[in-house]
């Protein structure tokens, strides 16, 4: 199943959010990420969804059913930047510091925090960077990660 990523138009009004989520619930679809925040414009909420579905436009126009969903686009084969951000606490015994402060530098991560023991890591990039950070500091031993959610914008004027 491909996972595709919609971007979403809402009023902002209490319980939107749910109301979407158990629309997904209720009809099976899985979630990998869901991201929300202020529009441009005063009232009105960006989703970034990426759903796991064979038929996206099922879930689609699904969601055009649901009160105060103002637009959907599926934006899963356009070109657009996208990004996630992420913080990660890992050992870090004087030891390994050097070479941590070195990947800092490959990687474009900042050290958040640094205690006795442990380094907290803070990167934004793409979700495959992402991914790749977390491939390379994971022999230093990943004590706790969090994650965001993808954000996503179509590059270029779409004449809104």
């Amino acid at each position: 199943m491909k996972d595709h990523t919609l971007v979403v138009l809402v009023r902002d009004r209490p319980g939107v959010l749910n109301r979407i989520v158990s629309m997904f619930r209720r009809r099976g679809y899985n979630i990998a990420s869901l991201t929300v925040g202020h529009a441009e414009q005063a009232g009105i909420s960006r989703l970034t969804l990426v759903v796991e579905s064979a038929d996206v436009e099922q879930v689609a126009k699904q969601l055009y059913g649901l009160v105060d969903v103002l637009k959907v686009d599926d934006v899963t084969d356009s070109a657009v930047v996208e990004r996630e951000m992420v913080l990660v606490r890992v050992t870090a015994p004087q030891s390994s510091r050097a070479k941590l402060m070195e990947l800092a530098e490959s990687f474009a991560y900042r050290i958040a925090d640094i205690d006795h023991e442990t380094m907290m890591l803070e990167m934004t990039g793409t979700p495959g960077k992402i991914d790749s950070l977390i491939d390379g500091i994971r022999p230093f031993g990943i004590v706790e990660m969090m994650r965001t959610g993808r954000i996503t914008m179509v590059r270029g004027d779409r004449g809104n």
